[in-house]
């Protein structure tokens, strides 16, 4: 039998920066455009080495406090020009959203970058989930894993493991981002995997064993 005729319709959420999205060319050429327009000494090297938390996190180091929201208007509204484009897919990205659906199951993007720009990667790029969430990080996104019933939860960052894990969702680490894999384990990761190449094989297995997420986990 089918892992799709054998198991109840199944939610996978995914993060979006360095699980869907390699962003790093874009933010690069984003924050450039930030430093020109403000000379703030900005290390962008050290602000891709960390991607994942939420953008005023990041640049409350670079600015003071009163300055930051301003900062941030200003990336965000920049990054529409030149985050875009320079951004691919990480491999196998579109290929895990549409095993998902291909399984029968529902893919939710649920990701700290604004909405809007992160509907502009996946449109650029034709990843298709069901739903977007933006905005939410950490612990924070199991509001909309809960919400959308999300089973799973994949990201490349210790934070989507605490979220994955707030929201009783199993989590799945890859190493794509800025956390290898021992952190990813250390904060709770169920599963680890090289890249997202690796998940449509992983999720076949997982759906064939037929178990519920907190069997999985024992």
């Amino acid at each position: 039998m089918s892992p799709t005729a054998r198991t109840p319709r199944f939610t996978v959420g995914f993060d979006l920066d360095l699980t869907l999205v390699d962003s790093r060319p874009g933010i690069r050429a984003a924050y450039e455009t930030l430093v020109a327009a403000t000379g703030a000494a900005i290390d962008i090297d050290l602000v891709l080495s960390r991607i994942g938390p939420p953008l005023e996190q990041e640049l409350a180091h670079w600015f003071p406090a009163d300055r930051v929201a301003e900062a941030a208007a200003f990336y965000v509204a920049a990054y529409p020009e030149h985050g875009i484009a320079p951004s691919p897919a990480l491999p196998g990205a579109r290929e895990a959203v549409t095993a998902v659906r291909e399984l029968g199951g529902r893919a939710v993007v649920v990701t700290a970058k604004n909405a809007r720009n992160a509907r502009l990667h996946l449109d650029h790029l034709r990843i298709e989930p069901d739903v977007l969430v933006g905005s939410l990080w950490a612990e924070g996104k199991a509001v909309a894993l809960r919400e959308h019933g999300a089973d799973v939860y994949v990201g490349d960052h210790v934070g989507d493991v605490r979220g994955a894990r707030a929201a009783g969702a199993l989590s799945v680490g890859v190493t794509t981002g800025p956390c290898p894999a021992d952190e990813l384990r250390a904060a709770g990761a169920d599963v680890v995997l090289a890249g997202l190449t690796d998940f449509p094989r992983w999720l076949r297995g997982y759906l064939a064993a037929g178990e519920p997420v907190a069997e999985a986990r024992a």
